[in-house]
């Protein structure tokens, strides 16, 4: 079953290692096949240097295994709290990597501060609040979802115009059309991360970058007009 997506997630889970986003087994990418509203996604715990497309699990909008013999990722009830919210999203990665989480670990916001963080999100990378004591000791990842969730729809943030998100205290989540597209756009928040707390230290009154730019850069990549790169 969805043999062939399975090979694509086992990649992108894989692309986690190549761009130096994970340690151990400290990060997940699932894809959904919106046909079938079927989701595969990493095992849970399973080494990096050991995985298989056939370790891939299968689970639908309900948390349940369709097929595979190991347990899915525990944090597979946020990954579908994310599908059944966003319905334009078909990849959702997970990762701690270092700056962003130090930046979710703050409780911050990634603020805008230049052009390589404006070709890719419209607007500060946001980190939805801590969850609470009830929220953690019932569902937890699921909850972490619906937290996320809240932010998005507070602030009004499209997820494919801000394509990631921070949590406090807990790391990043990121969204793509599917989920190679996840996967660059958390590697993507690690380097805007980086970029941003040095930033900082450089310059600790540094202001965001003018609205006009990031409107620029933005829609140059991804506006009606967008002209960069080659014509398909």
């Amino acid at each position: 079953m969805l043999e062939a997506l399975k090979e694509k997630v086992l990649k992108a889970n894989l692309d986690l290692v190549k761009h130096h986003l994970v340690l151990f087994t400290w990060g997940n990418v699932s894809e959904i096949d919106r046909e079938t509203q079927l989701v595969v996604i990493k095992p849970s715990g399973v080494s990096y240097d050991e995985m298989k497309a056939s370790d891939m699990v299968v689970v639908d909008l309900n948390g349940n295994v369709v097929e595979g013999d190991l347990r899915p990722s525990s944090d597979t009830p946020t990954h579908i709290e994310f599908y059944k919210a966003f319905p334009g999203i078909g990849g959702v990665t997970h990762t701690h990597s270092t700056f962003a989480t130090a930046w979710a670990q703050a409780g911050r916001d990634i603020p805008f501060y230049g052009t390589t963080h404006a070709d890719y999100f419209y607007g500060d990378i946001p980190c939805a609040r801590s969850l609470t004591q009830a929220e953690i000791e019932g569902e937890y990842e699921k909850n972490t979802g619906l937290v996320i969730i809240e932010r998005f729809r507070k602030d009004n943030i499209d997820p494919l115009a801000v394509p990631g998100v921070l949590i406090k205290s807990h790391g990043v989540f990121a969204f793509g059309k599917d989920g190679d597209g996840s996967v660059y756009n958390a590697t993507v928040i690690e380097e805007v991360a980086k970029m941003a707390y040095l930033t900082e230290g450089i310059n600790p009154d540094v202001q965001r970058a003018d609205m006009f730019m990031m409107e620029k850069h933005y829609m140059r990549k991804h506006g009606k007009n967008a002209y960069y790169g080659q014509k398909k």
